[in-house]
């Protein structure tokens, strides 16, 4: 049987393709059809680790999941990971392949079509259907050339369009009806639908702005979508999710206050997760400009960039309130490059993030951190140390942490090898394992430590419940079987 592709274009950055398309796997895959995930270039600092040893978006690996099958580098062959106002680490086929300026890439991503339509046939060959999700704006006419990221590769796959707005935004209307106007007949000719997102109150007074969509474009109106709360238990791919202020279940009346300094390069977040589901605890994520409060935990998350986000927290005088912090007998937590902040030193010897060199850390533990070697990008599985608690996770780093405190305190036992560190006090923990969190028996342990106590929920339990919600919206809102007759069967390679 020949695998068909409908891809999801929108008109504009976080409209909501993601979810969507999340929402779709899980609901076809009920059906019974065989649905895999393909985006092919995002920009995230959100990855995740694939069985294959290899890396690509979180968006993605949450599509994978609702479809219920295993992470592949395929479904999202090009990988940005931005370092800075210019430049990105740039991730092909799971492997990174160095650094690029954002303007070289316009004209250096051309040589990369070959890849992504490889991964896209790839994945067809496993499915009856393959949803595709763009990236951005559909109507980016100034990055069309080069393009493969929206039309581009509607057009070398040879697939057709369904475009998303967002409503909630306002302006749905003429983002809709202007990118009809704005893109090239031959583009324009792809699109065969439109839906509207994050519909509030009664989409009967919306009614009238579907037809007039419907008429000015000529496209079908597949359905508007209700903004669904349960989209909240799943985890956000930007950083611009990221709401300031204390949330979670235990915001405003908490036993455990938990506060998270919001660093430029914040990257792989959705650590922390798990613990805005805790009715103890009260997370307060700090934006720039804000002193650092009161609390009893400070969480110090991944960062794309180590060194870079290491001088940002400094320049906010963060460094100077977590020192504050700990002599007053407060707890910190270091994850990925958290946990290197917090050593005595960070060496760059071959310049990976920057100009070759040394930085010094916040000196809370006695380690220390050399950005050299192959990144380390695999699945791990261990015990928290001392209590044995069970550990489940991944490593997604570059660079090899080393001293005292990791040689005589590891924080983890991963079987073959030993991971993290412990200062002598007790209250200063740092470790590279990504998800460490998310596992109820290390969580519920950790929150003992601060004399809290875990709610005891399943984090993946809450997630896959919430793609399941998901999916009962779309199926409830959208035209689905209008959407597989668009779908079109996959040209052969």
């Amino acid at each position: 049987m020949v695998a068909k592709a409908l891809m999801f274009q929108g008109t504009g950055s976080s409209v909501g393709k993601s979810v969507l398309v999340a929402g779709l796997a899980r609901a076809l895959t009920r059906r019974g059809l065989g649905v895999r995930p393909f985006k092919p270039q995002n920009m995230s600092n959100n990855a995740a680790v694939t069985a294959d040893g290899g890396e690509i978006g979180r968006a993605q690996a949450l599509q994978a999941r609702a479809c219920g099958v295993p992470l592949s580098v395929a479904m999202n062959p090009v990988l940005l990971k931005p370092q800075g106002m210019t430049g990105s680490q740039l991730v092909v086929r799971g492997q990174m392949r160095g650094q690029v300026r954002a303007r070289d890439f316009q004209s250096f991503k051309r040589g990369l079509m070959p890849e992504v339509l490889a991964s896209f046939h790839e994945l067809a060959a496993q499915a009856d259907i393959v949803l595709v999700e763009g990236a951005g704006s559909a109507s980016e006419i100034n990055l069309r050339a080069d393009d493969i990221a929206n039309m581009g590769f509607a057009q070398a796959a040879d697939i057709d369009v369904v475009l998303v707005g967002d409503i909630d935004r306002g302006g749905v209307i003429a983002s809709l009806v202007g990118t009809a106007n704005v893109v090239a007949a031959q583009d324009a000719r792809r699109i065969k639908g439109f839906i509207v997102n994050r519909m509030r109150g009664d989409p009967e007074l919306f009614a009238t702005g579907m037809t007039e969509i419907a008429r000015m474009t000529g496209w079908r109106a597949v359905g508007l979508l209700p903004f669904l709360d349960r989209v909240r238990d799943l985890p956000a791919e930007d950083a611009a999710d990221l709401a300031p202020g204390a949330t979670g279940k235990g915001a405003g009346q908490a036993k455990l206050r938990i506060a998270v300094p919001c660093l430029p390069m914040i990257a792989n977040f959705d650590d922390l997760d798990p613990l805005a589901a805790e009715p103890d605890v009260s997370l307060t994520m700090v934006p720039r400009g804000r002193v650092l409060p009161d609390c009893d935990l400070v969480i110090l998350p991944g960062a794309k960039a180590t060194i870079a986000d290491l001088a940002a927290l400094r320049r906010e005088g963060w460094d100077i309130d977590i020192h504050a912090h700990v002599r007053r007998g407060g707890h910190v937590m270091g994850i990925c490059g958290g946990y290197q902040m917090l050593g005595r030193g960070i060496a760059d010897p071959a310049g990976i993030e920057g100009p070759p060199g040394r930085v010094d850390g916040l000196g809370l533990l006695d380690v220390t951190t050399v950005l050299e070697g192959s990144k380390r990008l695999e699945e791990v599985s261990g015990h928290l140390l001392p209590e044995r608690a069970r550990v489940r996770g991944y490593e997604m780093h570059i660079g090899r942490t080393t001293g005292p405190d990791h040689i005589n305190r590891p924080l983890i036992d991963l079987g073959d090898r030993y991971d993290g560190a412990v200062s002598p006090s007790g209250r200063v923990w740092g470790s590279y394992v990504h998800g460490l969190l998310a596992d109820g028996a290390a969580r519920t342990t950790l929150l003992a430590r601060l004399g809290a106590r875990s709610c005891g929920h399943d984090h993946d339990r809450t997630v896959d419940a919430a793609l399941d919600a998901l999916a009962d919206h779309m199926e409830a809102h959208l035209d689905i079987d209008g959407l597989l007759e668009m779908a079109r069967p996959v040209r052969a390679a």
